[in-house]
């Protein structure tokens, strides 16, 4: 039997999950120190930390519409160096309020990922923070608030700037094509799960952030 993902891919053709990621129990969303998994579709508690779990509705559904959403941000951020050969990226950290911090597992570990963080190129005409909220909703179907620059990152193609952000509405269950899983997960056992080489930075300066923060929980 077959597994496909809920949403086709931007062609409209069907996704095939070849390895299936598995749901965690749902009192894993109430513990801080364990690792919650939600699939495509599947069952998430009613709210979080205080903020309702349930799909955004009105999310944008054109450049100009996620532009607006980035546009009155006031960031303190230094330029962006991006080096000559690469592509431009942005991503987001986004941390909850319980300490752990959302994660994406690309559909059939692409790229060779087998969790990272939310991130995808930049569209012409776009800003950086805007392609970092646009890709997080796609990737994880979260609705994030962007609240600072947190590092840049080189990749084989890309240079990617990855920006701290809160989550402050929507439902990781409804993640789009690309994503197979979302997971969230205590900030002290991110390097267990984000194995990926490139994702080794990020992890890095985030943990300078929270220790600088006193936001770096054990668990």
């Amino acid at each position: 039997m077959h597994t496909f993902h809920p949403f086709p891919d931007d062609d409209g053709r069907p996704v095939r999950l070849h390895r299936p990621s598995m749901p965690t129990p749902l009192p894993h969303w109430r513990d801080p120190g364990a690792i919650a998994t939600v699939v495509p579709g599947g069952a998430m508690p009613p709210c979080l930390n205080g903020i309702a779990v349930a799909p955004w509705p009105a999310a944008p559904t054109c450049g100009a519409g996620w532009g607006a959403l980035a546009g009155g941000l006031a960031l303190d951020e230094p330029p962006f160096a991006q080096p000559p050969g690469t592509a431009a990226a942005a991503g987001a950290v986004v941390l909850e309020d319980d300490g752990r911090v959302w994660l994406v597992a690309p559909s059939n570990a692409f790229g060779g990922y087998a969790a990272t963080f939310p991130k995808g190129r930049v569209d012409p005409g776009a800003g950086l923070a805007c392609a970092a909220i646009r890709e997080t909703f796609e990737e994880s179907g979260l609705q994030v608030r962007i609240d600072a620059f947190l590092v840049d990152v080189r990749r084989t193609q890309t240079y990617t700037r990855y920006y701290l952000a809160r989550r402050i509405g929507g439902d990781p269950a409804a993640m789009g094509w690309e994503t197979q899983a979302v997971h969230l997960v205590p900030a002290a056992r991110l390097r267990a799960v984000a194995v990926h080489p490139n994702d080794e930075a990020v992890i890095a300066a985030l943990e300078r952030h929270l220790a600088a923060t006193n936001g770096l929980k054990t668990g």
